[in-house]
């Protein structure tokens, strides 16, 4: 465990033995001693915990999120907090390509939710989410000093937190591969492009499809490009300084083209198959676990999900391996998160902050981790995580080598994911060039920066 234990160490994280087990599509509910909603099955964790104070007079709290960012343990959660304290979580959950222009116009309305979602990072907060006008002020909250600062520190602005991020620090994304078939086909993990290259030709011919990619959520193929941001530093000493003081534009980094040209040499190759502008990221554990694609960009967490919804197809069928665009071998970490903000202007803001302790309180949060298979660990002190032996395989592999994402470290650069999506789906569909989509994103930035009076752009 020891280069593990180094890895969530640098986050300034806990690890230890996880009990007990559960899926996305049908995860451990609290037992029905503990469930007034009648969940149904007993879960091998302790239930969340319980509130010792009064009921109070019913409240509802509206929750507005992206798809995916709420998880089922979370929704069980709050069953509970209902229970305790008469306050309803009303969840209004917004498809990905839909959900951070929903959110602008509300917010820009003042007609935004109780609770909003939000990704975080500290370049972020204001461009995005006005959260000095827009959000609550959590400062002072107990829960902050039993956060991962560097994940508080995304989730700062101005000096003040104004978000609660509950997510593990090994959640970032991947390459997913089915081992039996590279077996079957003779194939090693590629530690280059070319050997990505020569591997896809490979299981191409065999009849399968080499990747599985769901374009058609807007966000899913964008993570092709920064989530290598490592790489494009590596190759570039002080690149994220020079774009953050605007000393240099995307457009003018090689190595981010060359990116850029190579997943679209895969999708030209068709490596991704016919159906790629039409594939769900919903659909990823079915068409994995069906053997008709060998790879997919996804967490650690995707084979105990695929082994929940289809158990004859067992979660050590599935390794992992950085994305090896631009001969990438870097291991991708993202201290920022999906995150919930309290609205400025809710009526019922106390209450909202009490559903936010009652999140944080250490049971609840063992609770959430024991019943969220795609997570490893969490982001809070003292909440215990274990890895399987192929999670540790690869922690073993590529942990010695490190780097954030650059939508963390670049400014401007995470605001403008969807339109970025966009712009590769045309790419993909030959309306654009690679270096389009970079000037593109560099217009944006500009833009972004003047709206924000970064003095970097004056």
């Amino acid at each position: 465990m020891k280069k593990a234990f180094g890895l969530l160490a640098i986050l300034g994280l806990t690890v230890g033995l996880l009990a007990g087990c559960g899926g996305k599509n049908g995860e451990s509910s609290p037992s029905p001693a503990s469930s007034a909603s009648g969940g149904a099955g007993g879960s091998a964790s302790a239930s969340p915990s319980a509130s010792s104070e009064a009921p109070k007079e019913k409240v509802t709290l509206t929750y507005m999120a992206s798809q995916d960012w709420i998880k089922d343990s979370e929704m069980q959660l709050a069953k509970k907090f209902e229970e305790q304290t008469g306050i309803h979580i009303d969840y209004q959950i917004v498809p990905a390509d839909q959900y951070q222009n929903l959110l602008k116009v509300k917010l820009n309305a003042k007609e935004a939710p109780d609770i909003f979602g939000g990704q975080d990072g500290k370049f972020d907060l204001g461009p995005l989410y006005d959260v000095e006008n827009n959000a609550v002020d959590l400062t002072g909250e107990e829960w902050t000093q039993r956060e991962n600062k560097q994940f508080l520190e995304q989730a700062t602005w101005n000096g003040k937190v104004y978000a609660l991020t509950i997510w593990d620090p090994t959640y970032d994304y991947y390459v997913v591969y089915n081992k039996q078939i590279f077996e079957k086909l003779g194939l090693q993990v590629p530690t280059n492009y070319q050997e990505f290259l020569a591997a896809c030709e490979a299981i191409k011919k065999s009849g399968i499809t080499p990747i599985y990619e769901p374009v058609s959520d807007g966000w899913h193929h964008v993570l092709w490009f920064p989530e290598i941001g490592p790489k494009f530093e590596e190759a570039n000493p002080g690149l994220i300084d020079k774009l953050n003081n605007n000393e240099i534009k995307l457009a003018d980094v090689p190595i981010m083209e060359q990116a850029l040209s190579q997943f679209n040499e895969l999708v030209q190759k068709g490596y991704m198959g016919k159906s790629y502008f039409s594939n769900t990221f919903a659909d990823t554990e079915k068409n994995m676990a069906g053997g008709k694609y060998a790879m997919t960009v996804h967490n650690l967490g995707l084979p105990a999900t695929i082994e929940k919804a289809f158990p004859e197809v067992k979660q050590d069928t599935f390794g992992f391996f950085p994305i090896p665009l631009v001969d990438n071998q870097i291991m991708n970490l993202a201290p920022a998160a999906p995150s919930k903000f309290i609205y400025s202007g809710s009526k019922h803001i106390e209450e909202a902050k009490e559903y936010f302790r009652f999140l944080t309180q250490q049971e609840n949060l063992q609770y959430f981790l024991t019943n969220e298979p795609r997570f490893l660990s969490l982001n809070f002190d003292g909440v215990k995580g274990n890895f399987t032996p192929e999670q540790q395989k690869f922690f073993d592999t590529y942990g010695a080598k490190q780097g954030t994402d650059m939508q963390m470290t670049a400014k401007y650069v995470n605001p403008q994911w969807m339109d970025i999506g966009k712009d590769m789906s045309a790419m993909i569909g030959g309306a654009m060039k690679p270096s389009d989509v970079l000037k593109n994103a560099d217009k944006r930035r500009a833009e972004q920066a003047k709206a924000a009076k970064d003095p970097a752009w004056k």
